[in-house]
């Protein structure tokens, strides 16, 4: 347990002062409801530690390395699997659909952890949205990059079809599809 508390703890402060997208609402939240939905899957530590280290290299100055010293190599893999390159030097819009498609081919080859890794992420992701869009509905895709809410569609059917594959009978593969249902049907 030592090792997930000091993922913890390095998560928030890794994030720290970030909010999840047009909310005042903690970003490390998403990350500890990641690694909550993981551990409910495994007892693996490492995963659960990747799953809350899923987001460090994408959206803070973290590095690689650090996740390696700290964490160890199998850490740092997954936590690589599960990160986009973000093409810092282009807008996030104009790149969405080629970094969710390097995600998307990334994941059909990766390992089961890195798998379960990216149901935490993405069922957490849908949890919020379907939230937000009973009370904002197609306003919502106004706070991401991504404005198109069918672009958005493509790629949670997408990263479900993949996922269904691998954990044909889970409980939180089966409500990532029902919450993809209840917003784009």
């Amino acid at each position: 347990m030592e090792r997930i508390e000091r993922a913890m703890v390095f998560a928030a402060e890794a994030h720290d002062g970030q909010k999840r997208k047009g909310k005042n609402r903690p970003y490390v939240l998403h990350l500890m409801e990641a690694a909550v939905t993981v551990s409910m899957m495994t007892d693996d530590e490492d995963v659960i530690i990747a799953a809350l280290l899923h987001d460090t290299l994408e959206d803070t100055d973290t590095t690689a390395g650090q996740i390696l010293e700290r964490f160890g190599e199998r850490v740092a893999a997954l936590v690589g699997a599960e990160s986009e390159d973000k093409r810092d030097d282009r807008p996030r819009g104009e790149t969405w659909r080629i970094r969710k498609e390097e995600s998307l081919e990334t994941l059909k080859a990766a390992p089961r952890e890195a798998k379960l890794v990216a149901l935490g992420d993405k069922l957490s992701n849908m949890r919020e949205m379907a939230r937000d869009y009973a009370k904002m509905g197609d306003g919502l895709w106004e706070i991401f990059h991504q404005k198109d809410k069918a672009q958005h569609e493509w790629y949670y059917r997408s990263m479900h079809a993949i996922l269904a594959e691998e954990f044909p009978d889970a409980p939180a593969v089966q409500e990532l599809g029902s919450l993809i249902e209840g917003i784009f049907d």
